[in-house]
């Protein structure tokens, strides 16, 4: 390879259609023209002289070679996106950027997190992208993000996570609802009941589905809803009964009760997720930093499982 061939240009481009799987795409997001991205993308493979990208079920995903460079080009352009910044900081103070992609029901208590970061760093702009679990587990393979939260990450070798929150699931039910108004209730007797369900993949699901196969358990009739939201609204309006974290309805008034259910709360996390194998932005390591040191002041001791340590190392 002659490496006085590439350019930082050649590297975003490569980098943008690595991201989108996609020339036009990652055209549109760069304001070029395709032909313009193609013809980088064409420059750039001769420089490196081994193939960079192969079509796969629809979009262009990185070779062997390609993936390394790949990992190159993000540490390179996110070390000089630093440099920036630091150029920002000497001049106006603390500046900078970073983007966390969370799961949907994580929307309950990030605020609570980010609150209390923005006023300690108010010049640190920061961009939340939520989905359901299957797009940000899409969203940390193509490493749009610098941080994630997940009730079940990811695995791999470079994948680096940490639990911090820990995320109850409970069993709720219209307020007069039979199972409502009794003391206690073994889920065996629940089993006729309509229940609701989040989409397959869901962590929520997923840990339910778990206690139901652990303890021999076979529901009846199921209803798919892919929002909390709807779910619990639903509920409510006594469509059936769910699980659902119990952060979900911290910050509501909902007219549902909580059924003491035996063997509930679920057990399940929040992990913070972080890819290993590239160079976090200074703004996202300054952000684990402080979530380390000011978890407990920022939610509730009962919720706080902090070990953040092992994305700091």
């Amino acid at each position: 390879m002659n490496i006085r061939h590439l350019t930082f240009r050649l590297l975003q481009v490569y980098v943008a259609v690595v991201r989108t799987g996609s020339i036009s795409q990652a055209a549109s997001q760069l304001h070029l023209t395709q032909p313009t991205v193609s013809l980088q993308i064409k420059r750039l493979t001769e420089a490196v002289g081994d193939q960079l990208l192969e079509m796969r079920e629809g979009s262009y995903q990185p070779t062997f070679i390609g993936k390394e460079l790949f990992n190159a080009a993000q540490d390179a352009l996110t070390r000089f996106e630093d440099f920036d910044s630091f150029l920002d900081d000497a001049a106006r103070g603390r500046k900078g950027h970073f983007s966390i992609g969370i799961v949907t029901t994580a929307k309950y208590v990030l605020p609570r997190l980010l609150s209390p970061y923005a006023k300690q760093f108010p010049a640190v702009d920061v961009t939340v992208n939520i989905g359901n679990r299957g797009s940000v587990l899409q969203r940390f393979a193509h490493q749009q993000d610098d941080l994630y939260v997940f009730s079940h990450p990811p695995t791999g070798d470079q994948v680096i996570s940490g639990r911090f929150l820990r995320n109850p699931l409970v069993l709720i039910a219209p307020k007069d609802h039979w199972a409502a108004q009794r003391d206690k209730v073994n889920f065996s007797e629940l089993t006729n009941e309509r229940f609701l369900m989040r989409e397959p993949g869901s962590a929520t699901r997923m840990v339910f589905e778990n206690f139901l196969r652990d303890n021999n358990l076979q529901l009846r009739n199921t209803f798919q809803i892919e929002s909390n939201e709807a779910i619990r609204l639903s509920v409510e309006t006594g469509l059936g009964l769910a699980v659902i974290s119990e952060h979900t309805l911290a910050q509501v008034k909902a007219n549902i009760a909580i059924v003491n259910v035996e063997g509930f709360p679920l057990l399940s996390h929040w992990y913070l997720v972080r890819p290993g194998d590239r160079r976090l932005p200074i703004s996202a390591q300054q952000f684990i930093e402080f979530l380390n040191a000011n978890l407990d002041t920022c939610v509730e001791e009962k919720y706080v499982r902090n070990e953040l340590d092992l994305l700091l190392k």
